[in-house]
């Protein structure tokens, strides 16, 4: 893997600005007033997101050429797919602390723009210790490899977030309260601060975030060591994650088998570190592989629910009365004296 990065100093600054402005111009901007997003507003910034992490793609592959654009593109989607998993924990942690659509947004924001920190010391760090310790790569690679076999095994499961010891233990250090104040993380009571169920919320989200990460950071590790790739392609992930959520949070049920296609990309991605001196993968192969799992896993689960709706149909339309038939009786009642 090499060693060598893209990323000059005035790329990294340029980036870490146009993130920033982002940012700013989101919270300061497009949701200054805590408001329900709906659908459509979801949509169109989930294509703003999308798109201009394809142009950025762009950017690379005019200046650096077709292997760091075939990178990064890799990282994305493998990000972006792994994140649609989080989505699925986000809509029952919001659920279980009974989060109104009002403030999610609010919390995601405040969770992602941690999270960016986070993970660039995290991306930082694993670097750094892949180029210096190469036997790391086995082992993130069988860490992978055994994390997409949980993920299959575990896929039927329910997850319980409020249930975290995480949580408990939060709960018993800072003292809380179960009422919700506005979009307040804290709320002042009798003299004291409390945490309201908001900032509980930010959390499990952060948790969840970072658990997630020790998937994903790794798995970008299997197509490049390019830290500035890394970064960026987890980044752009990362900042279109709250309008995907609210663009897929009401259909999650419906992707019954998009966590078989990402366990098939863990394994897929931990067999190609656990064997990077053994066999040489191209980055173009691994992007049209990652793509055919996740696509075949995303077409079978909405064909299922296709057809699970098509059932449902029918045997509503099998317990409605027939057109022209007579009503049944009403049921009679015995008259009063």
């Amino acid at each position: 893997m090499e060693t060598q990065s893209v990323g000059s100093p005035v790329l990294w600054a340029g980036f870490i600005v146009f993130v920033l402005a982002m940012l700013a111009l989101d919270l300061g901007v497009f949701h200054r007033k805590d408001h329900e997003v709906k659908f459509k507003e979801a949509l169109t910034w989930s294509g703003v997101w999308i798109s201009l992490a394809m142009l950025f793609n762009l950017g690379i592959w005019w200046k650096f050429g077709a292997t760091p654009a075939v990178q990064f593109l890799t990282g994305y989607l493998i990000e972006k797919s792994l994140s649609v998993d989080n989505i699925f924990v986000f809509v029952v942690i919001f659920s279980a602390l009974k989060i109104p659509l009002l403030y999610q947004h609010r919390v995601l924001f405040w969770g992602i723009l941690s999270a960016l920190v986070l993970r660039a010391g995290m991306i930082f760090a694993g670097v750094a210790m892949i180029q210096r310790f190469h036997w790391l790569i086995y082992v993130f690679g069988a860490f992978l490899i055994i994390t997409g076999v949980k993920l299959f095994l575990n896929r039927n499961e329910e997850e319980h977030p409020e249930e975290s010891k995480v949580l408990r233990w939060v709960r018993k250090v800072i003292p809380s309260t179960n009422e919700l104040h506005g979009s307040h993380f804290f709320t002042r009571d009798t003299g004291r601060w409390l945490a309201t169920p908001l900032f509980m919320t930010l959390v499990l989200v952060e948790l969840t975030d970072v658990l997630f990460a020790l998937d994903s950071i790794p798995a970008i590790f299997a197509v490049t060591t390019d830290p500035f790739l890394v970064f960026t392609s987890n980044i752009f992930a990362i900042l279109g994650l709250r309008s995907l959520f609210f663009v897929l949070a009401g259909a999650v049920e419906k992707f019954s088998y998009l966590k078989v296609g990402l366990s098939a990309v863990l394994v897929f991605v931990g067999a190609k570190m656990a064997l990077v001196d053994v066999v040489h993968i191209s980055p173009a192969i691994s992007l049209g592989v990652i793509a055919l799992l996740l696509g075949g896993s995303i077409v079978a689960s909405l064909r299922k629910a296709r057809r699970l709706e098509l059932e449902h149909g029918q045997q509503a339309a099998a317990g409605a009365p027939k057109p022209g038939a007579a009503a049944p009786p009403a049921p009679s009642h015995p008259s009063r004296t």
